[in-house]
This record gives C-alpha cells, sequence and structure tokens, in this order.
C-alpha cells in the first residue's frame, strides 16, 4: 500500500462472505478516505476503522492520476452523502478518484448473485438502489436483473413441477396398498409423498418470491420510464 492507492477489504454482504468489497483511499498517513459503514457519508478515519480487522488489497490501473492528484480528488467529496448501492457505492468513488471514470465492477458480479441466496434477501436493496438510482443507468441493470430471475426461475420450475409429480405418484401408491391391505406399503408410501411434499412447498415458496421481485422490479422499470419522459 502506498499513498493515492485504491486499498479495498472484503466485507459480508446478505452473509455471503467475500461478495462485497469495501473501497477507499490510502492518503499514506493512516488515514483511508472512503464512504463509511453505517453513516454512508465518505468520511476521513483511520486505517484501523476501515479495515475492521480484515486483509487489506490494493487495486492497480495501467494509468490513474498521481497520489497527490487522487487524494485532492477524495477530500473534494469529503461529507458527501449521496451513497447508493448500484449507482454510487464506495467502489464507484474510490475509482472515480484514482482514474477519474465512477466505475464499479462489483455491480457486474451483483445481480447474478440471485442464484445462491433466497431472492427476498435481494429485493429491498435492489429496490432502493433502483429507486434513487439515474434513469438512463437504471433500464440496463433492469433488464440484467429480470434475464436472471428468469435464468432461476427455469431452474427450479422444472423441480417444482417433479416434486409435485412425485408427491401425486406415492400417494397413488398408498391408496392401492390400502387396497390390497398393505399397510405397511401404505406407510411408507406416505412418508416418500411427504417428503415431495415438502419440497414442492420449499420450491413454490421460492418461485412465489422471484414472483415478488419480479414484480418490483417491473414497477421500478415502469417508474424509470415515466421519469425519463416527464
Amino acid at each position: 500500500m502506498a499513498r493515492g492507492d485504491q486499498i479495498y477489504v472484503e466485507r459480508e454482504f446478505l452473509n455471503l462472505q467475500g461478495v462485497y468489497e469495501h473501497h477507499g483511499i490510502d492518503c499514506g498517513d493512516g488515514i483511508v478516505i472512503h464512504y463509511r459503514k453505517g453513516t454512508d457519508t465518505i468520511e476521513r478515519t483511520s486505517i484501523k476503522v476501515f479495515s475492521d480487522g480484515r486483509r487489506i488489497y490494493t487495486r492497480h490501473y495501467p494509468t490513474s492520476f498521481t497520489p497527490d492528484a487522487v487524494i485532492r480528488r477524495a477530500m473534494s467529496r469529503l461529507g458527501e452523502q449521496k451513497y447508493n448501492l448500484l449507482f454510487n457505492n464506495c467502489e464507484h468513488f474510490a475509482t472515480w478518484c484514482k482514474t477519474g471514470v465512477s466505475y464499479s465492477k462489483q455491480v457486474n458480479d451483483f445481480l447474478p448473485v440471485i442464484r445462491a441466496i433466497d431472492p427476498q434477501q435481494l429485493a429491498e436493496p435492489v429496490r432502493e438502489a433502483l429507486r434513487l438510482g439515474p434513469p438512463d443507468l437504471g433500464a440496463p441493470l433492469l433488464d440484467q436483473a429480470l434475464a436472471q430471475i428468469k435464468t432461476t426461475w427455469n431452474q427450479i420450475q422444472p423441480q417444482y413441477n417433479h416434486a409435485v409429480q412425485e408427491s401425486r405418484s406415492w400417494e397413488a401408491v398408498a391408496r392401492q396398498a390400502l387396497r390390497r391391505d398393505r399397510e405397511d406399503l401404505a406407510r411408507a408410501a406416505l412418508q416418500k409423498k411427504q417428503t415431495y411434499h415438502k419440497q414442492a412447498k420449499e420450491y413454490e415458496s421460492q418461485l412465489q418470491q422471484l414472483a415478488e421481485l419480479t414484480q418490483t422490479l417491473l414497477e421500478n422499470q415502469r417508474l424509470t420510464q415515466r421519469e425519463s419522459s416527464d
């Protein structure tokens, strides 16, 4: 690490270790300028506060501003309170200080994370970020989110259909066993039915969450289009 470096640590986000990188600008004197977690304000803090005991990494670029210029740019935004998960996060800020371009690689990686987590967990941060984000950037991100939802839906729906069919099949087996006075076979079949029924309910819940998230995103899309046309 050196004066004017863009540094970052990995933090937990939605209980996923390493998904979220927290970025800042190293002032070279034990101070870091960054969007401070908890206040959503660009502040000067100690490097200890910034890292919170985590390992610190450095982001390198082929070309960037001089260290003095990087720090001047960072200091020019001290006190800013315009944090936005998708459009103005800590990485956007630090990258702008280093290169002049407000960019976050994490945004490109963020939406596909929906495949790995409960979709309902993602609804609120995505909804809030898109609600506050600029209209010209909102549409492409909404398209990406909807594409990921469709992919996830297509993965879950066949599993749901299979679980429903198996539940019905084992119920039929249980009824046939009872007609043959085979209570032992009926009990075993009913246990199978319950297992698949439980799976079907879990898949149904996931599909419902995806449907709710889709509705949220589509509402944001309509709002974005309305605002851009006004």
